[in-house]
C-alpha cells in the first residue's frame, strides 16, 4: 500500500483548512450535556438531493430517538467540497467519525494511511447476507472491508422523449444513430447533449462506455490494471470518438466549464434533451415531487449504443456509489460502528420509496410499489453481462487526477488520442 500517494494532491491542505472552518481540533466526542457525540459529514445538500437530505435526517432522528445519550453532528458537503474536505481531514488525522468514501482506488490512501477502521466485523454482526453480492467487496483491501455500500449504479443515457417526439426522433441504438440525433437537433438550434466537465468524471463516462463499446467489457480494466495499455487501439481510437463528438458540436455550450449540477439543470429545464449519469439521479425522473410531472412523464433513458457495429449494449458503466467509513481514530469507535450499521439497514428500508434510489443492500421490488423506470433499471442490473466500475474510483488518487486532467484536455481538443494514451501510461508506471 502506497501510503504517500496523496502528497501531490494536499499540498494545498493547511490554507484550505483555515477557509474551511476546520479548526475544530479543541472539541471531543462529547456534547456539553453529555451525551456521546458521532461527527457525520455527507454529500446530499438539500438544494440539490433533498429527498437524499430527508432521509438522511429522518434516520438520524431515529438513532437518537432509540439511543439515548448518544447524538449525531451533521456537516453536509457537495460532491466536490466534500473530496476536497476530506482530504483536508486526513492530513491532520481530523476525519469525522463516519463520512462516505468510494470504493477500490479511492480507499487506498486512506487504508494505508490508517484513517479507515475495518468493517468486517460490523458485516458479520448486524449486515449478514444484507448486500447485492459484490458490493461490499468492492470496499475490501488487502482482506479486510473498510466501506459498507449504499449505492448500486449504472449509467444510462437519460432523453426527453417528447423533444425527440417533436423532432420525428427515436432513441439512437448505434453511434450512427447518436451522430443523426445529434445533428438534427444541431440544425434546430438546440445543443444536444447535457455536459458539466469542469468535474471531468462526467467526461469519463462517455469515454467509458465508447472503450466498453470498441474494445469489449476488459480492455480498460487491463489499462488500469497493467496487465493491457491505455494505448491499446480501441482505447485511442475511443479518445478519438470523444473528440468526433465535440467537433460535432454534440455537447452544450461552454461544457468543459460547467460544473454536473449546471449541465443537470439544463437537462431538467429543457434546454438540452441528452443526459448521460448514473442511476444516483433516477429519483430526479421518478419520484421526486418537485420535478414537475410532465418533465417527468416525458424523460426516458436507453442503453448506450453499438459503436461501429461493435459492443455488448448489456455492459454498463457503474458500480457502488458511495458507502460509510468510520474512522479508525474515532474517539467513539464503537459507537459510529452501531450507527454506519443502523444507517445502512435504514437507508436500504427507506430510499427505495422515499428518494427512489437503488441501495447497495437487498431490494424484494414485488412487494414496493414503485415507478416502472425505477422497476427496469433493476432488471436491467439482473440482466447486465458486465459492469465497469468507473475509472477514476478504480485508480489512485494521484493517477485519477492524471485521468481526470486528461479527460478535461481531450474534451478541450488540447491533447491528442496518442497523448491521452501516453499521459496515462506515464502515470500508472510510476
Amino acid at each position: 500500500m502506497k501510503i504517500n500517494k496523496m502528497i501531490k494532491i494536499l499540498l494545498f491542505a493547511s490554507l484550505f483548512y483555515l477557509l474551511a472552518g476546520c479548526s475544530d481540533a479543541d472539541e471531543t466526542s462529547s456534547s456539553k450535556n453529555g451525551d456521546k457525540e458521532i461527527k457525520f459529514m455527507h454529500l446530499w445538500p438539500e438544494g440539490s438531493s433533498k429527498q437524499h437530505y430527508d432521509v438522511v435526517n429522518e434516520i438520524i432522528a431515529d438513532y437518537e430517538k432509540e439511543n439515548d445519550g448518544v447524538k449525531v453532528d451533521l456537516e453536509v458537503l457537495s460532491n466536490e467540497q466534500y473530496k476536497d474536505k476530506l482530504r483536508v481531514l486526513s492530513t491532520s488525522k481530523e476525519l469525522p467519525d463516519v463520512g462516505m468514501t468510494w470504493a477500490a482506488g479511492f480507499l487506498e490512501p486512506y487504508v494505508g494511511g490508517n484513517m479507515f477502521a475495518p468493517l468486517d466485523d460490523v458485516i458479520k454482526d448486524q449486515l449478514s447476507d444484507s448486500f447485492v453480492p459484490g458490493t461490499a467487496e468492492a470496499y475490501a483491501l488487502d482482506g479486510k472491508t473498510y466501506g459498507l455500500p449504499l449505492e448500486l449504479n449504472i449509467v444510462t443515457l437519460y432523453y426527453n422523449s417528447a423533444m425527440f417526439e417533436e423532432y420525428n426522433l427515436e432513441a439512437p441504438k448505434t453511434f450512427e444513430e447518436l451522430e443523426n440525433v445529434i445533428k438534427v437537433f444541431k440544425e434546430n438550434g438546440i445543443d444536444p447533449i447535457a455536459l458539466g466537465n469542469k468535474d471531468a468524471w462526467t467526461g469519463s463516462l462517455w469515454y467509458m462506455y465508447l472503450a466498453d463499446r470498441l474494445g469489449g467489457a476488459e480492455v480498460l480494466n487491463k489499462a488500469i490494471d497493467r496487465s493491457g495499455s491505455f494505448e491499446d487501439p480501441a482505447l485511442v481510437e475511443a479518445a478519438q470518438k470523444v473528440q468526433d463528438l465535440v467537433d460535432m458540436g454534440a455537447f452544450v455550450k461552454g461544457f468543459n466549464g460547467l460544473a454536473d449540477e449546471e449541465a443537470k439543470s439544463m437537462f431538467m429545464s429543457e434546454q438540452a434533451p441528452m443526459y448521460l449519469i448514473a442511476t444516483w439521479d433516477l429519483p430526479n425522473y421518478t419520484t421526486n415531487e418537485t420535478v414537475p410531472q410532465e418533465f417527468r412523464d416525458s424523460v426516458q433513458y436507453l442503453k448506450f449504443p453499438t459503436v461501429n457495429g461493435n459492443g455488448d449494449m448489456d455492459s454498463f458503466v457503474g458500480g457502488p456509489g458511495v458507502g460509510l467509513f468510520v474512522a479508525e481514530d474515532s474517539d467513539v469507535k464503537e459507537e459510529a460502528k452501531d450507527f454506519a450499521a443502523y444507517f445502512v439497514k435504514a437507508w436500504g428500508e427507506k430510499a427505495v420509496t422515499k428518494a427512489g434510489v437503488i441501495p447497495a443492500t437487498k431490494v424484494d421490488a414485488g412487494s414496493l410499489d414503485l415507478p416502472e423506470m425505477y422497476i427496469d433499471i433493476l432488471n436491467e442490473l439482473n440482466e447486465a453481462s458486465n459492469i465497469t466500475l468507473f475509472a477514476d474510483v478504480q485508480m489512485s488518487p494521484d493517477v485519477a487526477q492524471v485521468h481526470l486532467d486528461s479527460i478535461q484536455a481531450l474534451f478541450g481538443k488540447e491533447m491528442t488520442p496518442e497523448d491521452f494514451g501516453k499521459a496515462h501510461e506515464d502515470a500508472l508506471s510510476k
